[in-house]
């Protein structure tokens, strides 16, 4: 049974091309299943999370990521009684339009995209599954419903002010209701993506040695779960010992959204989606007091990772190379492939050109960015 409030695939607003629907699946899987089998969700495999792909094996990268957000995610869109294979299809589609080399990749071709009307990964991975995704025969893009798109534009909060391009460009076709919130599914998916890097990134920064368990005992939440873990195992190694702590934090914050959000539907007593859509304000949420951990646990790994000197050392690197690459391809739009030269033979002036060498980019992965510039630049062969 699913609450008042969740959102019932059988009532789905429907696709932008009408299609008829699977005998076998909700509409809401198939939108997963599609995701799952897309260009762009197969390329995760090889975009840094916060360690370029390289730098080792076991860190995490786009692809790893999405899989633990949604994890997460079915596990309180679940315990809610929530629609999981919608909150699923959110989850592993919002970082589809990451850049290559994480945050420090976005940055630098954001600010190279400003002339041409900004960049932005939320509203590119809303391009990818409605535009640039070319494999179905009847559409352009992955044709989803209007519920997953709603949740890919606005699962961090209603939109408003400037739009990036993408985001305004689609729109203008087909209304997200961006001023409003997104449903309960998309807003889970949002605090699922927060758990699941603060976690971790945790446990990467240990493994690059960026910090030591000792330091990390010093957090909120952490430093408990540590504390109960020597407790019930004393003397267990190292390994297993930063395992069993950190399974414990994601318990922690799981079981505060789960009980948080249960008690805030409790007061709106949403009687359906659209309640959720109009209340003004999140629905699902952190307890204040595990907001101000988790903002404690956000500045440690700021100060303590995202910018330690091994980190800001490849920031810079991975700068020079999208770059250089974006004027490049911008003045010799012929070496793009020869797939995507019927698009540049179209455009009609420079920001329609910047805004297809932005597409090409962005979707590169870290070490196709890293080959493409070696040719490119500085003329080595592959």
């Amino acid at each position: 049974m699913m609450a008042a409030h969740a959102t019932d695939p059988a009532r789905t607003r429907g696709r932008i091309v009408d299609e008829e629907e699977s005998a076998f699946r909700s509409p809401f899987q198939r939108d997963r299943d599609r995701i799952i089998h897309s260009s762009a969700f197969r390329r995760l495999k090889h975009k840094t999370q916060v360690f370029v792909a390289h730098e080792g094996d076991y860190y995490r990268t786009r692809l790893t990521h999405s899989i633990e957000v949604a994890q997460v995610a079915r596990t309180i869109a679940g315990a809610l009684d929530l629609d999981t294979d919608l909150t699923e299809a959110v989850a592993l589609a919002h970082d589809l339009g990451h850049t290559p080399f994480g945050h420090a990749g976005e940055e630098t071709l954001a600010t190279l995209m400003a002339p041409y009307g900004g960049f932005d990964h939320n509203a590119q991975a809303l391009r990818i599954v409605t535009s640039l995704e070319r494999h179905y025969a009847a559409f352009d893009g992955l044709n989803l419903t209007w519920e997953t798109l709603e949740g890919l534009a606005k699962h961090n909060g209603p939109i408003t002010g400037a739009l990036p391009y993408a985001l305004a460009d689609y729109t203008a076709r087909h209304d997200l209701e961006l001023a409003t919130h997104a449903g309960a599914e998309a807003q889970v998916a949002a605090l699922s993506d927060d758990i699941a890097y603060n976690n971790h990134d945790l446990h990467d920064g240990l493994r690059a040695g960026l910090f030591t368990d000792d330091e990390i005992a010093a957090l909120p939440i952490v430093g408990d779960c540590l504390a109960e873990v020597d407790r019930v195992y004393p003397r267990l190694d190292a390994k297993r010992r930063r395992h069993e702590a950190l399974r414990r934090v994601f318990g922690v914050m799981v079981g505060d959204v789960i009980t948080q959000s249960r008690a805030t539907l409790a007061d709106l007593q949403p009687g359906c989606v659209e309640d959720l859509r109009h209340a003004g304000a999140p629905m699902i949420r952190f307890s204040p007091a595990l907001w101000t951990d988790l903002q404690a646990i956000r500045r440690f790994l700021f100060t303590r990772m995202y910018r330690a000197p091994s980190v800001n050392e490849m920031r810079a690197r991975v700068h020079g190379v999208v770059s250089d690459l974006f004027p490049f391809y911008l003045e010799a739009p012929q070496h793009l492939p020869e797939e995507w030269r019927s698009d540049v033979a179209r455009a009609a002036d420079e920001t329609t050109l910047a805004r297809l060498v932005a597409d090409y980019i962005a979707g590169m992965t870290d070490r196709f960015a890293m080959q493409s510039h070696a040719r490119l630049i500085h003329g080595q062969s592959d």
